[in-house]
This record gives C-alpha cells, sequence and structure tokens, in this order.
C-alpha cells in the first residue's frame, strides 16, 4: 500500500464524510484557479498544508516531499512562458544578446509565470488534501453519487487496483533476480532491468484475467459495488467550509484588478 493510503486511512479526518471533504477541495480548487493574483494562491496553499499536517496530522516532512514532487514539471513548463527570444536589441527583455539575438524574460511574461506557478501549487495542495484524507474507495463512492458515467469510474478503480497488482508483481521479480545476483553489476542490473520490464507486462496480463474471472464468478455485471460506512453529515463543518470558500471568493473579487 501507498504512503498516501495509509495516511488517508488512519488521518484525523478519516472519520469526516468524504462529501465534506470533496467539496471543500474541489470547491477551493476552482476558486484558486479563478484568481487574477498570486494572493488567493498562495492563501489556498498554506490552508491546504495547515489542515493536512495540523489537522489531519500528516507528518509535515512526508507532505513537503510531495509537494516538491510536481516541481519539475512546473519549471519545465515554466521555462516556455518566461523565456523570450528575439531578433536585436529589445529594451522591454532583460537578458543576453548572443549574435544579434536577445535571450531573456520580460517583466509581464515573470508575472504571468509567478501566477501560473502559484495557481499550480494551490491547485496540487487541494488535491493532497483530498488524497491523504480520503481513501479512494471513498472517492469512488462520491463520484458515484455525483453521476460520473459508470465507465469512468469503474476503469478508475480498476486501473488503482491494478497499480498495486504491477507493483507486487514487480516487487517479487526483482526479489527473484536478486537473489540469483541480478544486480550484482552495471551490466547486470541493465540486463535483469530489461528482462523485468520484458516479463512484467505478460505477467500482469495474466494477473489482471485471474482477477476478472474471480469478479464474473462473483456476479460481476460491469459495475463494482462497494459497501459504504454511513457518516453523517455536520452542520458546522459545512458552515466552516462555506465561510473559508465564500473568503477566498471574496478577495477573488476584490483583487481581481490587482497587479499580479
Amino acid at each position: 500500500m501507498f504512503r498516501i493510503d495509509q495516511y488517508a486511512y488512519t488521518s484525523r479526518l478519516r472519520h469526516v464524510h468524504p462529501g465534506e471533504k470533496f467539496a471543500f477541495a474541489i470547491l477551493t480548487m476552482f476558486i484558486c484557479l479563478a484568481a487574477s493574483t498570486v494572493l488567493v494562491p498562495l492563501l489556498v496553499t498554506c490552508l491546504a498544508a495547515a489542515a493536512v499536517i495540523m489537522v489531519a496530522r500528516v507528518p509535515a516532512r512526508f507532505y513537503f516531499r510531495l509537494l516538491f514532487l510536481p516541481l519539475g514539471f512546473l519549471v519545465a513548463g515554466l521555462l516556455a512562458v518566461t523565456l523570450t527570444i528575439s531578433r536585436g536589441a529589445n529594451p522591454a527583455v532583460y537578458g543576453l544578446v548572443i549574435g544579434g539575438v536577445t535571450l531573456g524574460v520580460t517583466g509581464p511574461a515573470l508575472n504571468q509565470a509567478a501566477l501560473i506557478f502559484t495557481k499550480s501549487l494551490g491547485a496540487v495542495s487541494c488535491l493532497y488534501f483530498l488524497s491523504l484524507t480520503t481513501p479512494m474507495v471513498e472517492i469512488i463512492s462520491i463520484l458515484h453519487r455525483l453521476r460520473v458515467p459508470a465507465l469512468l469510474v469503474e476503469m478508475m478503480g480498476l486501473i488503482y487496483r491494478f497499480i498495486f497488482v504491477i507493483m507486487e508483481t514487480a516487487g517479487m521479480m526483482y526479489v527473484s533476480q536478486g537473489s540469483r545476483c541480478g544486480y550484482a553489476g552495471i551490466r547486470t542490473s541493465f540486463r535483469s532491468m530489461a528482462q523485468l520490464v520484458a516479463n512484467l507486462f505478460a505477467r500482469s496480463y495474466h494477473r489482471s484475467r485471474a482477477l476478472y474471472t474471480a469478479l464474473l464468478a462473483r456476479g460481476y455485471t460491469g459495475e463494482i459495488r462497494m459497501w459504504e460506512e454511513p457518516r453523517p453529515v455536520s452542520a458546522k463543518h459545512l458552515v466552516l467550509i462555506a465561510l473559508v470558500d465564500l473568503t477566498l471568493l471574496v478577495l477573488v473579487l476584490v483583487t481581481w484588478r490587482w497587479p499580479v
């Protein structure tokens, strides 16, 4: 099991109604994406971090390690936004002139990159809040209630299940290869890894067929039904969610014409 799932099942928000957590995460994420300045996305990032670390009691070190994972993709995408290439000298560009070509950045491009960066970080923080406090089974249950097409929900559940199947299969193959000195040297390691990847698909396919046969034997008709633990909706939590999101929405409207 992933550590994310472990914290989702053991967090202090585990027994809060999943619909409340889902509504808070999704509404806050949309408000964050609608902002026109970096203020609201930064507040959303801090708010989600406080909820996960201080309320759900997820270790801060683990949370920030997760938060650093998408930074590589963000930086790569922001480079395409901020870098400007123009022929000849361009006073609006701060950078270098190489062979008659100006390479650098502009003020508006930096502002746009800062806004995109903070929005992305805020949206990721909202999704981390949901995934670290709500098990995947309950998220799938909420999607069923929202009338999301059954095919998409079933595919989501099966893909999530097969992540563990593939990881378990790869782990057993790796241990088997290691016990035969398959990773004793660099050359041997590359050869063993290539064999592992080549055989992983075939074994995972056979595991998936066995799982599908087991589902059919238990009366599978195209929809997986899961037991849901009944939880009451808390009026106090709903009021708190409404106050937080309304405050953020007011900030979005107030800062709409502010500079980034």
